[in-house]
């Protein structure tokens, strides 16, 4: 066995031990010495980096790394993935492939959707693919976004979310971006592992991951969108106000129940101020996602965070059954809105008989 074969076998292992870690010098040299053995670089990209990532959300969710670890291996993760970007091989790809060069595109995170690297990934297959691509980063805000299709007419936009939370917004801008004539491609968890929420949410087309946005788009153009429609018309739903309520009394909804945790679970009385501080986040993020599945008119979508929840709960040595006080005190104050209750009620039996597997939920993977 020749020593670049022996190199690229220990790959994965040998690239966890470096992000894992923190070190970023290592994990670089890894990589590189991986290109420098000839692997090709969209290898590199979606089948090292990219499950690497995977793997530290689950390692996180599992209770194995700290939340500082986690941040610190996607930091390495987002440094290598850079430094791959520079290197020979890839730019000498990039240079055979101008000849074909297919068109401009746009890659952006939605607006609030600060995981960065999965649409990363995306715009450094479509560079290695021939494309003229504009990375404009995390957390873009939809109007600079329409200004930048404006200025610079790309082809195709490309839209990443990870999390589920962040569809509202995801419609907004494909709405939007769909007004300028420019067709939008999306991705990333958020969508839901089948593309179920893209569809629902009128974008043009659907990719699972980098590789299959790449082969979509070299099939030909995406259709024409559809004349200006407003959000109503995909989703007459909303015309019950029970999104809106939820969303605009969010605020008050997370207070009343932190207010009255503590007299329908006793021990809260030994709750430490960091673990209280922990009860109101999670609490919060129960009211996020139980008014994203109201937007999407979709019960599964909070029924499986709860479930997700659960677990993440359980490994961290926190009784599921705690979740169970806040969801009722959340379902007495919406009692004048039957699909909030009723997706609450569902969210409860969730709990009481968790589905296997709970503990992962794809939507909360960074990768």
């Amino acid at each position: 066995m020749t020593a670049a074969k022996t190199r690229t076998d220990s790959l994965p292992d040998d690239l966890w031990e470096a992000v894992s870690t923190g070190d970023e010098y290592a994990a670089t040299d890894i990589v590189m010495a991986a290109l420098d053995d000839g692997m090709e670089p969209e290898e590199v990209l979606l089948d090292v980096i990219a499950p690497l990532q995977a793997r530290v959300g689950r390692e996180w969710a599992a209770n194995r790394i700290s939340v500082a670890q986690e941040h610190t291996a996607t930091a390495v993760n987002e440094r290598v993935l850079g430094a791959v970007a520079h290197h020979p091989a890839v730019r000498r790809r990039q240079r055979e492939q101008a000849p074909e060069h297919p068109g401009r595109i746009a890659v952006a995170c939605i607006d609030g959707e600060w995981h960065a690297l999965p649409a990363r990934l995306v715009a450094e297959v479509l560079r290695l693919r021939g494309w003229q691509v504009d990375y404009l980063g995390a957390q873009v805000p939809t109007p600079h976004l329409i200004s930048h299709l404006h200025l610079t007419g790309p082809v195709v936009v490309a839209l990443s979310s990870s999390i589920a939370t962040r569809l509202p917004a995801a419609h907004a801008a494909i709405t939007a971006c769909q007004s300028t004539g420019t067709p939008v491609l999306v991705g990333g968890a958020a969508f839901g592992y089948d593309g179920r929420y893209a569809a629902l949410l009128g974008a043009d087309a659907w990719a699972p991951d980098a590789r299959a946005a790449a082969d979509r788009l070299a099939r030909g153009p995406l259709p024409k969108p559809p004349p200006v429609h407003r959000v109503i018309d995909d989703l007459p739903h909303l015309a019950d106000r029970t999104y809106a309520h939820v969303t605009r009394a969010a605020p008050q909804l997370i207070r009343h129940v932190m207010g009255e945790l503590d007299s329908r679970y006793p021990e809260m009385a030994g709750y430490t101020d960091q673990q209280r501080s922990r009860t109101a986040e999670d609490v919060a993020h129960i009211v996020e996602f139980l008014g994203t599945a109201l937007y999407l008119d979709d019960p599964d979508l909070l029924t499986e965070f709860i479930g997700w929840t659960a677990g993440i709960l359980t490994v961290r040595g926190v009784p599921a059954e705690s979740l169970l006080p806040a969801l009722d005190l959340l379902s007495e104050q919406l009692t004048e809105h039957p699909r909030a209750t009723l997706m609450l009620e569902r969210a409860r039996d969730a709990v009481r008989e968790p589905p296997p597997g709970s503990l992962h939920d794809p939507a909360m993977d960074t990768a």
